[in-house]
Parts: structure tokens; C-alpha cells; sequence
């Protein structure tokens, strides 16, 4: 069974924060191609960018599999060996859902830092149905694996939240 750390923000380093801000960044991005506004990156204990994903699962040209934090961790698990991959960090504008938070565990990746947790997430998208979302923590998936993810988050709502406003219509 999995033991669940729950570090303060306090203890994120101004880089941690920088890599949240750049997940932020590319949700805009993808929004302004008009896609769903999440992205996500995964970066080594050094802060160096391994994989960064927007989301691409709006049809008709998406895949509903393709969430950005999903797209990212395979990518990075293509990149590094899983030893490598337990010292990364997977950096999202938005708490991982089920899926995602599997693909985290499977790939091997060691941390999660989000920005806005499923909750404020739901009540921004409301019952819209490209977004139906699961009330289902990253942490609760987690705990239910066999190896430790630290998990920080969420942090930076407001800055976050800022690139769905407008449009969950």
C-alpha cells in the first residue's frame, strides 16, 4: 500500500512553481487552438524538460484518451528509463483524473505538482459534456498503488482557473 505525503506549498522551490507556470502557459495555448484548456510537463529533479503535452482529446480530430497529462507521461517514459522516471516530476495545470493519475503510476513518474484540484475544476466546467468529470482525487488513486507519489497541490488557483473562464459554455 501506498504512503501518501502531502508537502506544504512552502516546501516548492521558485522552479517548481516556474514548471507550474509553464503548464498553465501551454493551457492557454491550447485553448487559443481550440482545444480544452490543460497541459501538462514532465521534468527531471533538475527542472530540465523531458515532455510537455496541450490536450488534444476534442473530436473530431482528438482522442478522448489523450489528455495532456497522459500524452505527457508516455511521452516521457519513451524519453528515460523507469529509473530515471521515479526522480520526475509532472507539472499540470490541473489535477490528474483517473486515467491520468494511472498512467503517472504506470509510467513510473515519482511527484505530481497541479495547479486546479478536480473540485474547482467541476465547478468551472459544470455538467458540460466534453467534460465529465470524475470525483476521484489523484491522491485517492494513488493510495491505492503499491509505490509512493508525492503529491503537491492544488496551488496557484486563481492563475490557473483563468484559462477555462469563458469557456465551458
Amino acid at each position: 500500500m501506498t504512503t501518501l505525503h502531502t508537502p506544504a506549498a512552502a516546501d516548492l522551490s521558485a522552479l517548481d512553481l516556474d514548471l507550474l507556470r509553464q503548464s498553465m502557459r501551454l493551457a492557454e495555448q491550447a485553448k487559443a487552438r481550440g482545444r480544452h484548456p490543460f497541459a501538462a510537463i514532465v521534468a527531471d529533479a533538475q527542472g530540465r524538460v523531458i515532455a510537455s503535452a496541450g490536450n488534444n482529446s476534442m473530436p473530431p480530430e482528438g482522442d478522448p484518451t489523450q489528455h495532456a497529462e497522459l500524452v505527457a507521461a508516455a511521452l516521457a517514459a519513451k524519453a528515460l528509463p523507469a529509473e530515471a522516471l521515479a526522480s520526475c516530476t509532472l507539472y499540470t495545470s490541473a489535477e490528474p483524473c483517473c486515467m491520468c493519475a494511472g498512467a503517472v503510476y504506470w509510467t513510473g513518474i515519482g511527484r505530481v505538482v497541479y495547479a486546479l484540484s478536480e473540485h474547482t475544476l467541476l465547478e468551472l466546467t459544470g455538467d458540460h459534456p466534453e467534460n465529465p468529470t470524475f470525483s476521484l482525487p489523484c491522491r485517492e488513486v494513488f493510495a491505492r498503488g503499491q509505490r509512493e507519489i508525492v503529491v503537491h497541490g492544488p496551488l496557484l488557483e486563481d492563475e490557473a482557473a483563468a484559462a477555462h473562464k469563458g469557456f465551458w459554455k
